[in-house]
């Protein structure tokens, strides 16, 4: 093939993957945007849940309690989160009874640190951000949501990479085509270019992170895995445990699991996971007064506590992973600022290249029936 022939080709894969996926890709690339800043937004959406009156102070066993008095007949404690800045409130999450398919629903009870006054109660699956994580990252669609986004993703990642090529300059040199009027006339025409080059590569690697997330075991043989590691059973699966029920009773009470875990990592508790009937173990996160956060396991049965055997030696954190290095780079979650103002263009300008592609598809389509009309009208027998 040559040149023009190869660059028609691309022009059409990267025209009609703009086309037929811009209902998908407007709304992932907003919400995307959107929950770079999910901290900033939620606290702007929900103040009072940050009405706090002052910092942690009360045993853990108090906040249990106070959550615990304010919850429905059936439900049960799964987790407290307790504020790791100022301000931030404690989060207990508790599993309700029953449940479906999909992810299920959690009551979250929000307390103030310094009394453990009830400050609101709510559902895990109600407000903006719940909304916005959901259309990010499954449209909607139940079941199979997740590989839809997935396949979008790798849309976007050869749109991204079409671009590029479809953008370089045929005719003058690269510092010339990075002006904006390629166009002597259309705005949108020049954005798009503009926008699109800037942007190619930024969208490219959100796009195979992205993809990287949403087909986990297709890149699972890039994490390699110690010896000892592969040796030891699969434990259950994500969905599973999502699934799983707290015990009602303990064998193990909490304070003395908090003790245990003291013992084998002094420091402060950050958030405490209650045993389940699938992983009958209390998950404790410790902040020691120096070096990294540590991850402790105390078995329910015995109270025997040691640090996450899945945990990086002597840290307690959990080994770096290529899946979890993915999720970084996507979400943006302990990356610099600058990363996290890419990923913010990087969701609001794709939405904005969709908009100026359909424009531009549609002033084509245009111009072509007007010429097709005065061709024949020229090639008509006179009267």
């Amino acid at each position: 093939m040559t040149r023009g022939q190869w660059r028609n080709l691309w022009l059409q894969f990267h025209k009609w993957i703009g086309l037929l996926l811009a209902v998908a890709i407007i709304p992932i690339s907003v919400t995307g945007a959107a929950l770079v800043w999910h901290d900033g937004l939620e606290r702007w959406l929900h103040p009072d849940r940050y009405a706090v009156t002052g910092t942690a102070k009360l045993p853990v066993t108090a906040y249990a309690d106070a959550a615990a008095a304010r919850l429905a007949p059936g439900e049960r404690i799964a987790r407290i989160a307790l504020p790791t800045e100022s301000g931030e409130p404690v989060e207990v999450s508790a599993a309700r009874p029953g449940g479906g398919k999909g992810r299920p629903v959690r009551t979250l009870v929000y307390l103030d640190p310094a009394d453990a006054r009830v400050i609101e109660v709510s559902a895990s699956d109600r407000g903006a951000i719940r909304f916005m994580h959901v259309l990010h990252g499954s449209l909607f669609i139940p079941e199979v949501g997740r590989q839809v986004v997935g396949w979008v993703g790798v849309a976007m990642l050869v749109s991204a990479l079409t671009g590029i090529w479809l953008w370089w300059p045929t005719v003058g040199g690269f510092v010339r085509a990075l002006r904006w009027k390629r166009h002597p006339k259309n705005t949108d025409y020049n954005l798009h270019n503009l926008l699109g080059f800037w942007i190619a590569v930024p969208l490219a690697v959100l796009s195979l992170t992205g993809v990287w997330i949403s087909f986990p075991s297709v890149f699972s043989s890039f994490d390699a895995k110690p010896a000892q590691a592969q040796s030891r059973p699969k434990g259950p699966d994500r969905a599973a445990l999502m699934r799983a029920k707290p015990l009602p009773a303990p064998a193990t009470p909490l304070t003395a699991a908090i003790d245990a875990a003291g013992s084998v990592a002094p420091g402060t508790i950050t958030s405490v996971q209650w045993p389940t009937d699938i992983q009958p173990e209390w998950t404790m996160q410790m902040s020691p007064p120096s070096g990294r956060p540590a991850t402790v396991k105390v078995a329910d049965a015995t109270g025997q506590a040691a640090i996450d055997a899945a945990s990086g030696p002597g840290a307690g954190q959990p080994q770096p992973t290529t899946a979890r290095l993915m999720r970084q780079i996507h979400d943006g979650s302990g990356m610099p600022f600058w990363w996290q103002v890419i990923l913010f263009l990087g969701g609001v300008l794709p939405a904005i290249l969709a908009v100026t592609g359909i424009i531009m598809w549609a002033r084509a389509r245009k111009w072509r029936k007007q010429l097709a009309q005065r061709q024949r009208a020229r090639l008509a027998p006179a009267e």
